[in-house]
Formats: C-alpha cells, structure tokens, sequence
C-alpha cells in the first residue's frame, strides 16, 4: 500500500465516505488479505530463538509439530493449523490458542478452528498436574464432537514436538500450503463475494 494522498479517501468520519472512497478501500483491503501468509511467515520468525525454557525455540516447536502432521499424511489445512496452533505465543502469553483460532477461522474448517482454540486446554493434559492445575481440565468437553480431534492432535502431534533432535521441514515448506489455505475465506462477512 502506498502512503500517497491520492491514493487514499478523503473523509474524516465514515459518514462523509462515498462509493468510490469504498471502491478504492476495498480493493487495497484485497490487496493486504492477499499477503496475510508472508505476514504469518514472518511472525512465526518472531519465535525463532525464543526458548520459554523449552528444550526447543517455540518455531521449532510450531515447525515439529507441523512437520508430524504432514508426515501423517493430514490434509494441507491441518497442517497449516498445526503450524499456526501457537503462534499466538508472542502477543498473548495467557491466551495464544484464542490469538491464533481468530486468525485460522475465516480459512478453516469449524473441527480444526475448534481444535486450535481449545488446544491449550487439551495439551494441559500433560503438564497441568505439575503446575497444580487440574490436567482434566479437556473432560469439560468430554462429548463435544470435535473433542477426539483435538485430544489425537496433542497426543500424536502437540505434546511430542519438543525433541532438539527432530529434523523438520523448513518454515519456507509451508509457504505454499499457506497460500493456499488462505487464498479465500470461508467463514467472514468480509468475504470478496459479498462486496460485489
């Protein structure tokens, strides 16, 4: 986007906005969607290094566990979650799995926006019980229908994504699964059809 002038509305409050100022900001607002999976790359970058006091830097963590999914031979859009499941870390500490369903439920399925919000509670399972929280904390879902989904992702995928000797894939594999997974949204008011 640029910064000039002219490419820009000229109002002070939306009620002086005309069609044409939308025109122009609907189309710059395309333009940014569009590069929402270079931005996810370089956020994910942000973890790079960042330890917490893991054995591995929450990248390599987040790389891991994605890396596992796709070796499982999980679709392109679980994989993409498994990647993105804790990139909220850097801007919400207390709530990264709500951070990241918000910015993976325009894109996905309503079982995998489900298994990336509710997955802290889930992978609490394992660790809970040291910090003395309840590690039952999931059997409040115990039935919900996407509950099996989200208890097999931090079992098999989650949980074990700490090991320093785990060679994944590079964070530039998953460019263009991101690409593709957040082409077009599914699940937004704001989705291009509507605008036309």
């Amino acid at each position: 986007m640029e910064n000039n002038t002219r490419d820009r509305a000229k109002f002070r409050a939306i009620t002086e906005s005309t069609h044409d100022e939308w025109q122009l900001i609907w189309g710059e607002l395309e333009r940014f969607a569009r590069k929402l999976p270079d931005r996810l790359i370089a956020h994910l970058e942000l973890l790079r290094g960042d330890h917490g006091g893991f054995p591995v830097d929450r990248l390599e963590h987040c790389l891991q566990t994605a890396t596992r999914a796709y070796q499982a031979g999980r679709d392109e859009e679980y994989v993409v979650c498994a990647l993105l499941h804790d990139v909220g870390d850097w801007l919400g500490p207390r709530n990264h799995p709500d951070i990241a369903a918000a910015i993976v439920q325009p894109f996905v399925s309503e079982e995998n926006h489900w298994m990336v919000k509710h997955h802290g509670i889930f992978q609490g399972y394992y660790f809970f019980h040291f910090l003395g929280f309840d590690r039952d904390m999931r059997e409040k879902f115990r039935g919900h229908p996407h509950f099996e989904r989200t208890e097999e992702f931090c079992r098999l995928f989650d949980q074990v994504a700490f090991d320093p000797n785990f060679k994944s894939m590079p964070l530039d594999a998953f460019g263009p699964m991101l690409q593709r997974v957040f082409c077009r949204p599914r699940h937004s008011f704001y989705r291009a059809e509507a605008a036309e």
